[in-house]
């Protein structure tokens, strides 16, 4: 059984023991619920509607305000990252991942909760594909970043692209003259980049252009 992503019709307080979502596809009595980052989980009563009963602040998280139209993931224990293993107890501090790839391929994403910084060996130039976040995931960072002067290129989902911005924005080369690096954060299901620093041409290399 796939996750299944909804949004919130109504805002949450945070005394509030039901939410209000846009659809009650793929909620059931025991799922687990994730809204930014607090787990809930259904109640036993709950048998059909968009009307949700729900216990709050569940495996560690901490019981807050949601925003209306704010994204609710909801799956049963083995759906990928809402597996109580994987979403419990998120940090005060966020916990970062660090990997590093010394051949082309795909870059692991980050695991809900956390951030991932992905080093790109070498000088030789290396292809890497990054697949798209999935919905869970919001606000995860994603830092990839070179450690040697190399026109590295990073394909994000063909025709997606960065912020959804189409065939235009999903392939990043690094420029060859000096060590880059790419900030990302997970949003709604795809990429969005951090603002970056533009000059004159004295930074030329140390963009990455995106086509």
């Amino acid at each position: 059984m796939a996750l299944t992503t909804t949004t919130l019709a109504s805002a949450v307080a945070i005394t509030d023991v039901s939410i209000v979502v846009a659809s009650a596809t793929g909620f059931a009595a025991g799922n687990f619920v994730l809204i930014d980052q607090e787990v809930m989980k259904v109640a036993q009563n709950y048998l059909s509607g968009t009307t949700i009963p729900v216990l709050r602040g569940q495996d560690g998280s901490q019981t807050t305000t949601h925003k209306a139209s704010t994204n609710v993931i909801t799956g049963v224990g083995s759906d990928e990252t809402m597996n109580a293993q994987q979403v419990v107890q998120f940090p005060e501090t966020r916990a970062r991942d660090i990997l590093s790839y010394s051949a082309a391929g795909a870059i692991t994403l980050p695991i809900p909760g956390t951030d991932m910084v992905a080093v790109i060996n070498g000088t030789g130039a290396l292809a890497m594909t990054l697949a798209a976040p999935t919905k869970d995931m919001d606000g995860s960072i994603m830092t990839v970043i070179g450690n040697g002067k190399a026109a590295h290129t990073l394909s994000l989902p063909a025709g997606v692209g960065l912020g959804a911005g189409g065939s235009g924005v999903d392939v990043g080369t690094f420029a060859a003259g000096a060590q880059q690096a790419v900030v990302l954060m997970a949003a709604n299901g795809v990429w969005v980049p951090y603002p970056s620093f533009f000059g004159g041409t004295s930074l030329a290399n140390i963009t990455v252009t995106w086509a």
